[in-house]
């Protein structure tokens, strides 16, 4: 088999990294262009998964398209991936104290349109932030683009007590998921 063609459809330096730490270079990086919203009474899960499958959908280029989306939830309560500073503070005060679902879909577009795909869910606990602790972590700037208004890669790790899951999957790209995926199409994964 040749070298296989990877695109991946998403505009995160996160997921670039998360993925060469797997050994592989993506041959392009072409973003997905689709409405995020969620549906109405859609459930964080469903939505997860949707989310990866449109994105993988959506880039249209030849050979395999790696895709995925990360979702924040509270309960049945999707977090927004927040764009202002009011946004991200309502959702920090929302998890502070709790415990919080934190989900990544990966999703593999074969040439022939075919689609693997895979769900990665995360417990993670903030600890009860004080005004000062919301106040320090919005001053940063991390919380912009970022679902549920954190990065955990960022100063937002100093306020979480645990995680349940995976590290990489809170990230944005779970590679345990990942390399299963890519192993099972045939790519070599270290």
């Amino acid at each position: 088999m040749g070298k296989l063609h990877l695109t991946l459809a998403s505009a995160s330096p996160r997921r670039r990294d998360l993925i060469a730490r797997l050994g592989i270079e993506p041959d392009a990086v072409t973003p997905a262009d689709i409405d995020e919203s969620p549906q109405p009474a859609e459930r964080p899960r469903d939505y997860a998964l949707r989310m990866g499958r449109e994105k993988a959908l959506a880039v249209d280029v030849p050979g395999f398209v790696l895709a995925g989306d990360t979702v924040v939830a509270a309960g049945r309560r999707i977090l927004p991936k927040t764009e202002d500073e009011a946004e991200a503070r309502t959702c920090l005060e929302l998890l502070s104290g709790r415990r919080h679902v934190v989900l990544s879909s990966v999703v593999l577009r074969s040439p022939d349109g075919t689609l693997r795909e895979r769900l990665n869910e995360n417990i993670v606990r903030f600890k009860s932030l004080s005004q000062e602790e919301v106040a320090y972590y919005l001053a940063g700037d991390e919380w912009r683009g970022k679902a549920g208004g954190y990065a955990i890669q960022g100063a937002a790790e100093g306020l979480i007590q645990w995680i349940k899951g995976s590290h990489s999957g809170v990230m944005g790209l779970p590679l345990y998921e990942t390399r299963a995926l890519l192993k099972s199409a045939g790519f070599a994964v270290g």
